[in-house]
């Protein structure tokens, strides 16, 4: 397809067609468990705030004349990175179990498996954890890949595995696949492991972060293990990884404290994440400083850190759990494709 003219879409008209009967099994499968479409604003003041995301900005220029001082204030609105600041007010409303097909973007995402502009699947529960929540998605892949299979030419993908997929939390793939313990370990002892197995460190790579020495083995040592297994989730992430998500604090059975969220892996891509959500707005406020203040550091624009979603929570946001899945590349997947261009008619070189 890259012969073809600009002014064509990157992906088949068959493709396309067979991505349009993809979504409506999407949508039949939240209806039939009783979960409405919902829309929310793809523009707005709110942003979700992390450290190494940067949303696209606009400026909106308010109707009203000018000020006293004959000026006319602009502000700044976000295209959205995720629906979720949104989607979560609407629960504090009192839906119970919503989802949405939307677009989001992300700046400097681009490759065979990023669009700046990407379609994203995102849906939130009442009354649900995270475990709860990895059966649903489970089930939801294979009605897209039985789908699939009804329409198009199955030589070139790789099929599910016939049994349930494979659950390891973060700890567990550490410990198997890295031979050390994630949430136990020390910089210092991450950093003797990678030497050991001759890992390449960035140059700008800060040596004394737990968290960049756990992203590095993930990304070196447990992840292309986990491209072995097909499918499979891992979860219980450590709480410095929690996003948005619940800590669950150690017990006597386990003494770390861990982030009630997980992702499923399908051929060593993610496709999506997932939280059992936080609930709490000043636990929330306290994670924004956090990322607002990794951006200052990382010289990234700053963010807004009040929010609609945070008048939301202090109202009181029942407890929920939510998942965010990247419907461009499970459909890839699903239709055997190798990337996303292939199932996207204008991806960004083309918008």
């Amino acid at each position: 397809m890259t012969d073809l003219p600009d002014y064509l879409p990157t992906a088949s008209l068959e493709t396309l067609q067979q991505r349009s009967r993809l979504l409506q099994t999407i949508r039949s499968y939240f209806e039939a468990r009783n979960y409405w479409e919902v829309e929310t604003p793809l523009l707005s003041r709110d942003c979700v705030v992390d450290a190494y995301i940067d949303p696209f900005t606009s400026q909106w220029q308010p109707e009203e004349g000018p000020g006293i001082d004959g000026s006319r204030q602009s502000e700044i609105r976000y295209l959205q990175t995720s629906p979720e600041f949104a989607m979560k007010r609407l629960l504090t409303a009192g839906a119970d179990r919503v989802y949405q097909i939307t677009h989001a973007f992300r700046q400097a995402e681009r490759g065979d498996m990023h669009n700046p502009e990407f379609s994203m699947l995102e849906w939130y529960c009442r009354g649900e954890t995270h475990q709860e929540q990895m059966t649903f998605v489970e089930e939801l892949v294979r009605a897209v890949y039985q789908a699939a299979e009804e329409i198009s030419d199955q030589s070139q993908r790789i099929p599910l595995p016939t049994g349930p997929f494979t659950r390891l939390s973060y700890e567990e793939a550490f410990q198997k696949y890295a031979g050390l313990s994630a949430l136990g370990s020390t910089a210092e002892e991450f950093a003797r492991l990678a030497e050991v197995r001759q890992i390449s460190v960035p140059m700008d790579f800060e040596t004394t972060d737990r968290q960049s020495w756990q992203n590095l083995l993930l990304i070196e040592l447990v992840e292309p293990e986990l491209k072995r297994l097909e499918a499979v989730f891992v979860y219980d992430y450590p709480p410095e990884q929690s996003a948005l998500a619940r800590i669950r604090p150690g017990n006597e059975t386990f003494s770390y404290a861990v982030s009630e969220r997980f992702e499923l892996y399908l051929q060593g891509i993610e496709i999506c994440n997932g939280y059992h959500e936080l609930t709490d707005a000043a636990e929330l406020r306290t994670r924004i400083v956090k990322q607002s203040a990794l951006r200052q550091q990382e010289q990234r624009p700053a963010l807004p850190e009040e929010s609609y979603l945070l008048s939301a929570m202090e109202a009181g946001l029942p407890a929920c759990a939510g998942t965010a899945l990247g419907l461009d590349r499970l459909i890839m997947l699903a239709l055997g494709k190798q990337k996303l261009r292939d199932v996207i008619a204008f991806p960004f070189d083309r918008a």
